[in-house]
């Protein structure tokens, strides 16, 4: 599926449309370049989920959790800093991405071979007026199919 985001309103309607059409999948990936938006994306993310901490980039933490209401906890990852997946590894990623809560990652590409298949990829693209192009995908195997 392929959504336009061109205001915070229509950012609001994807938010809450991804989460009923993919609900049922607990892991995403976004990827996109330097400020594309992954990090405001999650954040609206979450607070559909009803989210009760501040959302914010993991950079240096690699990981922020957070608590909703009703949803358990929300795992945030960025791995912009790791080098590869050994690094992501030792972080106890995996435990993370089996326990059923919703992961969030931001610059997926090291962790691609660790993510199950039916982790759900959100490519970013900016488009020149400055509105994100959202490409979301479930992974399968070693291909990607636009469903």
């Amino acid at each position: 599926m392929v959504y336009e985001i061109k205001s915070i309103e229509t950012l609001d309607k994807f938010a809450q449309s991804l989460i009923e059409e993919w609900g049922d999948k607990r892991i995403f990936a976004l990827e996109g370049p330097m400020g594309a938006g992954k990090t405001t994306i999650i954040n609206s993310i979450c607070r559909h989920l009803q989210c009760m901490d501040n959302v914010s980039s993991p950079t240096f933490a690699i990981i922020n959790v957070y608590r909703t209401k009703e949803q358990g906890n929300i795992y945030h990852f960025d791995l912009y800093r790791l080098k590869n997946a050994d690094e992501l590894l030792a972080t106890g990623a995996l435990e993370y991405f089996d326990s059923g809560s919703w992961c969030f990652i931001e610059w997926p590409e090291i962790a691609d071979n660790l993510l199950p298949d039916d982790t759900v990829w959100i490519k970013i693209r900016v488009l020149e007026d400055d509105t994100r192009r959202l490409e979301v995908q479930l992974k399968a195997g070693n291909c990607q199919k636009t469903m």
